[in-house]
């Protein structure tokens, strides 16, 4: 049997080389993942290094800019303006909603600045001047560019102001300014606007910062710490592209006071409309308290142009021409007033019985006095008249005869009681003072005496006395009254100042308010504005506002050498609660005058008896506020 050879000593000989390779393979196996896991780290380490590299070197600026928007800043929340409405607590002066442009300049960039202007219709110089203004104001204060946007300055705003285009745009909502169109009550309301660097040093402005809203002009200026109101702020993030993502803290803004005025909206459209396409001045008011019912200047001006940001042209527009309509005439024109100021000089010649009531003088046409002619306005003359007739006919002869035997010191004396020459001191800024001439003013300002025969002149109104028209309403108001002056005022209080007094006899007051009511009722020079049913009394004036040889030279056109219009008149006659002093700019006769301040007391006396019929009272929508705002 053969033998089969054993191999079991082989196997047992050849099992070391096995688990020596295998070993030999599991270690080359750990080596290669550590090796795959170090190259991946390598990778890694590579990767985070260059994405490191492009965040803080290559867009290193971009993105430090990006960062420092997306934190927390404040927004300014804009106070509305106190409302201003009529005695009766209609609305005049309202706020709309509107939205604003802001540039935030922790992140402005210069090269921005024209496309944003360009986008804007904008003077991109006048945005840099602008900002300029604002160096010295910390850089979180945003600089106002732009108010009362368009919905198509929302749209470039709304799609430009992304982090890669214009961020530091900002829409911010506020209330704008709206005001009565057609210019109604304009000058007495007067306009809002930036405050500008010169009035930023003047004390009146001293406590506000560059880029307020600030009242400009008239009431809005004369109250405007009243007006405004108190900015809130709201506390926000806001993410790389400037928008708004929470909020964090938010304080609401505190409104104006209104501010409740003594006009009456009623009255206020008759005037406008009766001085439609004229220049001149309405003023009426309350002689028992001063309250003024009344004021218009015309021609006017739009305040909404100036609510936003005037234009060039439009500033042109106002500026240019002899119309002057940002001059508010009812308290800034000064000019002689001719007849008017007749009232007076007889209340100075009874007063200090001068005359009397029967004394009379003979009018031919005309007197020569100091060896010089003076004309009377009828060339045919008046006869012999008395005071009552001289009034009612408004005879110049009579009162040269009375102006030359009271000497100029008295008429002045007489004219300053009632307030001729003096600022009335009314609420509003920039009220011109007018003049009373006298023996002391001419030497004072002129180093010149005094020559009787000027004293001629000013006795019919005219030589160096001049007026405005409120200042003639609130004299010949107090004079009818019976020497009793309330300083006027536009804005009602509590209680009326303490008026001045001056101690007239009542039968010359009786005299003078006679020969008024005369001029109206009994066929004198005001006879077309006579009201039937209410004792309408008053007086019309002409007065020159050149010399006769300039208007005979030729070098002016009729339009600035016809005689000014005046009128003024009272109702009732006894105890008068309405005087109206009108002013017609080259309107050449006081007849053409009076049927303006007719008007506006027909309108007043007509509201009387209307409230007694309703509760309700419907302002003239007509008048208030543009169409679309």
């Amino acid at each position: 049997m053969p033998t089969v050879p054993n191999h079991d000593h082989l196997a047992q000989e050849n099992r070391p080389d096995a688990a020596r390779r295998l070993s030999q393979d599991d270690t080359r196996f750990a080596l290669g993942r550590i090796a795959g896991f170090q190259y991946l780290t390598v990778a890694v380490f590579l990767f985070l290094l260059t994405g490191f590299w492009v965040l803080q070197v290559r867009d290193g600026e971009t993105n430090s800019q990006l960062a420092e928007r997306n934190r927390i800043k404040t927004v300014p929340v804009l106070a509305p303006r106190g409302k201003i409405l009529d005695r009766d607590g209609r609305v005049i002066v309202d706020n709309q909603a509107a939205f604003s442009l802001m540039l935030a300049r922790e992140n402005l960039k210069d090269e921005h600045i024209d496309g944003i202007a360009a986008g804007l219709n904008l003077d991109a110089a006048e945005i840099r001047a602008r900002i300029k203004r604002f160096a010295s104001r910390p850089k979180y204060v945003p600089v106002l560019v732009k108010q009362d946007l368009t919905p198509a300055d929302i749209a470039f705003v709304e799609s430009h102001r992304d982090a890669d285009t214009y961020p530091e745009m900002e829409l911010v909502r506020n209330q704008q300014r709206l005001y009565p169109r057609t210019g109604l009550a304009a000058h007495t309301i007067g306009y809002v606007g930036e405050v500008s660097e010169p009035e930023l040093n003047s004390a009146e402005f001293a406590k506000y910062s560059q880029g307020d809203i600030v009242g400009k002009a008239g009431l809005e200026r004369q109250y405007n710490d009243l007006l405004i109101g108190i900015d809130g702020q709201r506390r926000v993030v806001v993410d790389s592209s400037g928008r708004e993502r929470e909020v964090l803290e938010s304080t609401e803004a505190t409104p104006g006071n209104s501010l409740h005025l003594t006009l009456d909206l009623d009255l206020q459209a008759v005037a406008e409309l009766a001085l439609e396409g004229k220049r001149g001045a309405v003023v009426a008011l309350d002689p028992r308290t001063g309250e003024v019912l009344s004021m218009v200047s015309r021609p006017a001006f739009d305040p909404n142009a100036f609510a936003g940001h005037i234009t060039a042209e439009y500033w042109k527009q106002l500026t240019s021409g002899n119309d002057n309509p940002m001059l508010n005439r009812a308290i800034q024109a000064q000019f002689a007033p001719g007849s008017t100021f007749k009232p007076i000089m007889a209340l100075a010649g009874l007063e200090t019985g001068t005359i009397e009531d029967h004394d009379t003088f003979h009018c031919p046409g005309g007197a020569t006095f100091f060896g010089r002619y003076f004309k009377c306005w009828q060339k045919k003359g008046h006869g012999t008249v008395n005071l009552h007739h001289s009034i009612v006919q408004s005879c110049d002869v009579f009162f040269y005869n009375l102006g030359n035997k009271l000497g100029i010191d008295e008429i002045a004396r007489y004219a300053e009681m009632a307030g001729i020459g003096k600022k009335t001191g009314i609420d509003l800024p920039g009220e011109a003072e007018g003049l009373m001439p006298s023996t002391k003013w001419k030497l004072r300002t002129q180093r010149q005496k005094w020559y009787a025969g000027e004293t001629i002149s000013v006795a019919i109104g005219q030589g160096a006395v001049t007026v405005t028209p409120l200042q003639l309403a609130s004299a010949i108001g107090g004079v009818v009254s019976g020497g009793v002056w309330y300083k006027p005022h536009l804005v009602k209080t509590a209680a009326a100042a303490e008026p001045r007094r001056a101690e007239f006899r009542p039968e010359n007051v009786a005299s003078i308010v006679s020969g008024m009511y005369g001029v109206v009722n009994e066929g004198g020079t005001g006879a077309g504005a006579r009201i039937e049913g209410v004792e309408f009394s008053g007086k019309t004036g002409s007065a020159q506002r050149v010399s006769n040889d300039l208007r005979k030279s030729g070098l002016l056109d009729k339009d600035q050498t016809s005689d000014n219009g005046w009128f003024i008149g009272f109702a009732p006659r006894q105890n008068p609660e309405i005087v109206v002093a009108v002013l017609l700019e080259g309107g050449e006769h006081g007849a053409l005058a009076a049927p303006v301040a007719r008007d506006v007391i027909k309108s007043y006396f007509d509201k009387k008896i209307r409230v007694t019929q309703q509760t309700t009272l419907q302002p003239p929508l007509a008048l208030l506020h543009p169409p679309g705002r």
